[in-house]
Order: structure tokens, then C-alpha cells, then sequence
């Protein structure tokens, strides 16, 4: 998969520009506050997924200006294909070689890319909830049904929820658990499943990437955690656990007012040479760990759709030492990818590459 051309107008603080980058190492580099990481958001958003800043459509049209526009010409599955996103009072909407879609989810498995953002560094220090929306974000690129899962599973969740919170003062209404029991656990068995799955061919290209970025000096592992004491190979099976653990709780459940076990509790544990990444990995570590675990998601793209993703490396270069950083640089052969940085001089060990220039928004090859 390559990007041939990308055409923006009225985007963030970005001039209207046409990029044509290099198959290879695209390194755009300026000052603090000049639009890079804004680039990356507008080539992010063809993944079908939300900006990875958390920010509202409307944040994303620029000053001025009632609407913003992207297109993407891309080489993937054997053919130049094209897509557009249009961002008008607040709202996107997309086309794919010339064809109204109905939303911009549905570019999701079409347009595939990994991103490391300096945002990332949270699903290494901060709380489970961060580590497993890399698991479900990865997961939707790379089986883009997954995403009905696993909106079905959160419509079920809200449901059980809101009926713990109704019975203390409707007590008929503890019948109708069963059912929302049973359709809460169906649903999480296959999120667990296939998450469980993903770990498992995670996990040793993880250990291997980060064993390279570390020059053999660390071990890292990675293990997928639920509470579960084992997990079957079969979701039928999860299911019936998840289910007696829900019965078992109901009573806390109703208590507390929410669903207390399930996969909207689970966790990655991550360690360094055996000793929990969380509690003891420095700003160098940390972001080889996520830098590992987004090679291998990007690695298990390519697996999947026979040809790799764009990565996007946004100020990926601070808090690695030189080692790190050569190894970054020159081991991403055959793929297309996108870094950002501040000085010029962090990049004198890339071989070859396209350089470009960021200044107020202004795009200069």
C-alpha cells in the first residue's frame, strides 16, 4: 500500500496543498506548532477512524473557512484507488473511487495505517482503558467487523447498566436480568476471543521488534489479561464462564450500579525483562514498547491483507537514544512511512528518503 498524492484545502492551519510523497522514509520536519502532527491527522482520518487527538470534526476545519476537504489517491490491492472526506459543519462524509459511503467507518480496512503519536505514551504509564483501545482499534483494522462487535457488546453494556441502576428502586425489573446477561455474555466471549487471539500473534513480533530497537539488551513480553482464569479456545465456553461470573455478581452489580466483570475490564500487562513496564520503564522504554507494539500491529496488517500499511511516526524521535533511533530509521524497508521531528539533525543516519518542510501550514518539498 502506497500513498500517491494528497490534496487538502481548509484543514486545520494547513495551506491548501497537493503532496506527492516517496515509497519510502517521508520525514516533515519544523518548529513546534507549525501543522506536522496536522498533516497526519488528515491522512489518519482515510483509516475510517476518528482523529487521534480526541478532537470534534468541527475542531478540524480551519479558521476562516465554512468547510475542509482531503483527497487521497493510494495504490492498494493491485490498483490506483481514491477516496475523499469532506468535514462541513461539523460533520464528515465520504466518498471511495467516486462512490458515496455512508460514513467515513466504512473506509476502515480499505486505507490501512498504523500511527505512534507522543499521545500513545499513555498505554504504557496511564490505566487499562488505553491499552485496550490499541487492542480494539487493531483489531478494526484488521477485521473490520469487528467493529459492529463491538459497538453491539457497548449498546449491551449501557443497557445492563442503566437496569442496575432502575432496580433498587423497580424490583420487578431483576427478571429481565437473564436476558441482558446472556446477551452481554454472548457478545463479550467473541471480544474476548478474538482479542485473546490477537495477543497470542502479538506478543512474538512484538518481543522481536523490541529486541532489535534495544540492540538486544531488554526482554519484552506482553500477555493479554480478563477474568478469566484460562481462557477457552472456543467462544460457546467463554460464554458459559462469562455467565457465571455475572450471576455471581449480580448482587455487587446492583449495589455498585455497573457491570463489574466482563472485557470492558481487561488489560495488557506489558513488562521489561519481567518486571511490569508500568510501574518501572523510563521515557526511552516506554516509547520503544509502544513503538514495538505498533510495528507488530503493522506487521500483522500485512499478514492479513498481503501488503503493508503506512506507518506514521509523529515526533517519534525524542527520548530514544542513538541506537534506538538508527534502528528506526533504516529497518522499515519496504514500507511507506511518515515522521515528524523538529530538528533536521535527528535524521542524518536515515539513508535516502523524501524530505519536507513545515512552516505555518505550509508544505515545501
Amino acid at each position: 500500500m502506497n500513498i500517491l498524492c494528497l490534496e487538502s484545502s481548509g484543514f486545520r492551519n494547513l495551506s491548501p496543498f497537493s503532496m506527492e510523497p516517496g515509497n519510502g522514509m517521508n520525514v516533515i520536519h519544523g518548529k513546534n506548532a507549525q501543522g506536522k502532527t496536522n498533516l497526519l491527522e488528515a491522512l489518519w482520518l482515510f483509516t475510517g477512524a476518528k482523529s487521534f487527538r480526541g478532537a470534534k470534526d468541527s475542531e478540524m476545519i480551519g479558521f476562516g473557512s465554512d468547510s475542509a476537504s482531503l483527497h487521497l489517491t493510494f495504490f492498494s490491492g493491485g490498483r490506483e484507488q481514491q477516496a475523499s472526506i469532506r468535514i462541513d459543519q461539523g460533520k464528515r462524509s465520504a466518498e471511495l473511487n467516486s462512490i458515496p459511503q455512508k460514513s467515513t467507518s466504512a473506509l476502515m480496512g480499505v486505507f490501512c495505517a498504523v500511527l505512534f503519536s507522543p499521545e500513545h505514551l499513555t498505554l504504557v504509564k496511564e490505566g487499562p482503558v488505553n491499552r485496550r483501545n490499541f487492542l480494539d482499534a487493531a483489531l478494526c483494522q484488521q477485521k473490520p467487523s469487528y467493529l459492529s462487535l463491538y459497538r453491539q457488546y457497548q449498546r449491551a453494556l449501557q443497557q445492563r447498566n442503566a437496569l442496575l441502576k432502575d432496580i433498587p428502586r423497580h424490583s420487578e425489573l431483576i427478571d429481565t436480568m437473564d436476558v441482558w446477561d446472556h446477551r452481554l455474555a454472548s457478545l463479550g466471549a467473541e471480544i474476548i476471543l478474538q482479542r485473546d487471539k490477537y495477543v497470542r500473534l502479538l506478543e512474538p513480533v512484538a518481543k522481536e521488534i523490541y529486541s532489535g530497537i534495544s540492540q538486544d539488551q531488554e526482554n519484552f513480553g506482553v500477555n493479554y489479561q480478563c477474568g478469566l482464569p484460562e481462557i477457552p479456545d472456543n467462544a460457546a465456553q467463554i460464554a458459559e464462564i462469562f455467565s457465571q461470573k455475572l450471576r455471581e455478581s449480580r448482587r455487587d452489580d446492583i449495589y455498585a450500579g455497573f457491570t463489574s466483570v466482563g472485557p470492558h475490564r481487561d488489560d495488557l500487562a506489558l513488562n521489561i525483562d519481567g518486571v511490569s513496564a508500568r510501574a518501572f520503564a523510563s521515557q526511552g522504554q516506554q516509547r520503544s514498547i509502544v513503538l514495538s507494539l505498533k510495528l507488530a500491529e503493522s506487521e500483522l496488517l500485512a499478514s492479513s491483507f498481503g501488503e503493508s500499511p503506512i506507518i506514521f511516526l509523529d515526533d517519534v524521535m525524542s527520548e530514544l537514544d542513538d541506537a534506538r533511533q538508527d534502528y528506526l530509521l533504516n529497518h522499515l524497508e519496504e514500507k511507506q512511512v511518515f515522521l515528524t521531528c523538529c530538528d533536521p539533525d535527528s535524521i542524518k543516519r536515515l539513508n535516502g528518503g523524501t524530505l519536507f518542510h513545515m512552516e505555518h501550514g505550509v508544505l515545501t518539498r
